[in-house]
């Protein structure tokens, strides 16, 4: 089969940067004057998730640098739902992953996946709290805003969810997933939230929004009682800075890694297009992606390959790479069990291009459509086939960085990381 050549592009995204994160972290954290509320010797949990966000340790140790200036006494909570294998042992290895330990935090890690009830949401069931964060006299959330990879609305992943799912732990991920089903995601979020928020010592939150480059663009504290308020406002300003691929049609997109340190989705659905329906983009959703191939997980995500089931193509190593429970927990705690069926799967990336192409309809082969990039939280340069050159060097967004090439697989079949691929 005549393969398509591909050359890479550079996109322009705005960049928005927080130079000094811990100086950022502490005056936003003073202007809250947590002194107030805060007295010497009183507890304060940190909420510590599983995404990978951009200098995490670093934001996290800065929570704890500043608490203790006030004499407060800080330790740290995973808050991360059914992630790390629904086991406290498996949520400090994630911890761990991103450099967030004892050691470098200067506090402890107090891990549990015991939760307490607080009351009974309006809807019915259960609001459950993180056992260690509800002993504590004050609770710091602290988590990224962003568009989520499944819901709508005026509030989407930040602060609130992490109220829900990560302080929920696996029993409250559980319980809020299924009462999603019945209800909308928005008004499950406020109804959890507004009850931790009135009973669980919530003291401020710390919310983090990123440019299109995986940089920390924004640190933004935000007191206790304008969280609500807040956060509709906050998603409105990461929308300004979430990426887009460079074109908003395609055959085939590869990726290289997928991973919950990328995104709840293992890749982000608002990046992709599949944000409603794990195979094709609807209604005006874009960019329209016909088919999607992966090629193997992230390290950081430790076996959970749930995203897995979004694409049509991998690599059989990523079918090895999976742990299957793991990934099958993540998967039916979330409600999303497609996420983790597996597609067809081949040994080698040429394998894949081969049959992928010729899924695409009349378009032959060498003519097709295609982009490559490492993860969905890096797309600022993408490697592009032929057929996008001409619009690429009509866009002033857009520089070309080398002409097309052949597509470099190896003598057994096998593309490089797209990253090392610098002709």
């Amino acid at each position: 089969m005549q393969l398509p050549k591909l050359f890479r592009l550079r996109q322009t995204f705005p960049r928005p940067l927080v130079d000094d994160i811990p100086a950022e972290v502490d005056s936003q954290l003073a202007s809250l004057e947590l002194s107030k509320q805060v007295k010497p010797g009183e507890t304060v949990a940190i909420t510590a998730g599983s995404r990978g966000i951009a200098h995490i340790k670093e934001i996290i140790k800065a929570i704890v640098d500043h608490l203790k200036g006030i004499g407060a006494k800080p330790f740290i909570v995973p808050a991360m739902g059914s992630h790390g294998g629904g086991t406290a042992e498996g949520q400090l290895g994630v911890l761990a992953s991103y450099g967030i330990t004892p050691e470098y935090c200067g506090c402890e890690i107090r891990a549990s996946m015991e939760t307490i009830i607080v009351c009974q949401a309006k809807e019915g069931f259960p609001v459950h709290f993180d056992k260690h964060a509800s002993e504590a006299d004050h609770v710091v959330v602290c988590g990224r805003v962003k568009a989520h990879t499944d819901f709508t609305g005026e509030i989407q992943s930040g602060l609130m969810k992490m109220m829900l799912i990560g302080l929920g732990k696996h029993n409250g991920a559980k319980v809020y997933h299924k009462a999603i089903m019945d209800n909308t995601f928005t008004q499950i979020v406020q109804s959890v939230a507004r009850e931790v928020l009135s009973q669980c010592n919530i003291l401020c939150g710390l919310a983090i929004i990123e440019n299109g480059y995986d940089e920390t663009g924004h640190i933004i504290g935000v007191p206790a009682d304008q969280i609500e308020k807040r956060e509709p406002e906050l998603l409105r300003l990461a929308n300004t800075l979430l990426p887009k691929l460079p074109f908003e049609e395609a055959d085939l997109l590869i990726i290289d890694e997928i991973g919950k340190n990328i995104s709840g989705a293992g890749m982000d659905t608002n990046i992709v297009g599949r944000k409603f329906n794990d195979h094709a983009a609807t209604g005006d959703e874009k960019p329209r992606i016909k088919r999607i191939a992966l090629r193997g997980l992230t390290e950081e995500t430790h076996g959970n390959a749930s995203g897995i089931g979004m694409c049509e193509f991998c690599l059989t190593r990523m079918v090895e790479q999976m742990d299957r429970n793991i990934t099958n927990i993540n998967s039916v705690t979330s409600g999303h069990v497609t996420a983790a069926m597996i597609p067809i799967y081949y040994d080698t990336d040429r394998e894949i291009l081969e049959n992928a192409l010729q899924t695409i309809g009349l378009r032959p082969p060498q003519d097709a459509r295609v982009m490559w990039i490492p993860h969905t939280l890096s797309i600022d340069e993408v490697v592009c086939s032929e057929a996008f050159l001409a619009e690429a060097k009509s866009r002033d967004d857009l520089e070309v960085l080398f002409e097309p090439l052949e597509i470099p697989l190896d003598s057994q079949g096998m593309l490089p990381a797209v990253t090392q691929w610098r002709p």
